[in-house]
């Protein structure tokens, strides 16, 4: 019998501090956006939205760090790649994979245990700022 995999996991408190991170940020510059941070599996564990962010950025922030978690890459370069290889995004099976840049991967020790969408600025600086927050560092988990 092969012994119990042991994986860390992104806690709630994680997810606050990443949010935090960009929010800083985006207060500091005084610009609206929405901050989605997802676990591994795409799924929604923290969001923010701040004053004067677009409407559509909110699905769009959730949808780039759903596809980042779930090809664990970049959003933008499984954009690339669907153009590149000509693979439309919807032969993902999920209407929730986007091509567009601000869907970063958070990583743990070389693994990616969730990611990070930001939308509602300028595409570099989606990319920028979610880079910032996956770039976060996570406090060691306290199970075992």
């Amino acid at each position: 019998m092969s012994p119990m995999r042991h994986q860390a996991h992104l806690s709630h408190d994680d997810a606050a501090r990443i949010i935090d991170t960009v929010r800083v940020a985006l207060d500091a510059d005084g610009r609206g956006a929405a901050v989605a941070v997802v676990d591994e599996h795409g799924e929604l564990m923290a969001f923010l939205r701040t004053d004067g962010c677009p409407l559509a950025s909110i699905a769009n922030a959730m949808n780039k760090a759903f596809t980042a978690a779930r090809e664990r890459t970049e959003s933008a370069a499984v954009g690339r790649a669907s153009r590149d290889e000509d693979f439309p995004m919807t032969n993902f099976g999920d209407l929730r994979y986007t091509g567009w840049g601000g869907g970063v991967p958070i990583l743990h020790e070389g693994r990616v245990v969730g990611a990070i969408g930001v939308s509602g600025l300028p595409e570099a600086d989606d990319v920028d700022l979610a880079r910032a927050g996956a770039a976060t560092t996570l406090r060691p988990s306290t199970e075992s």
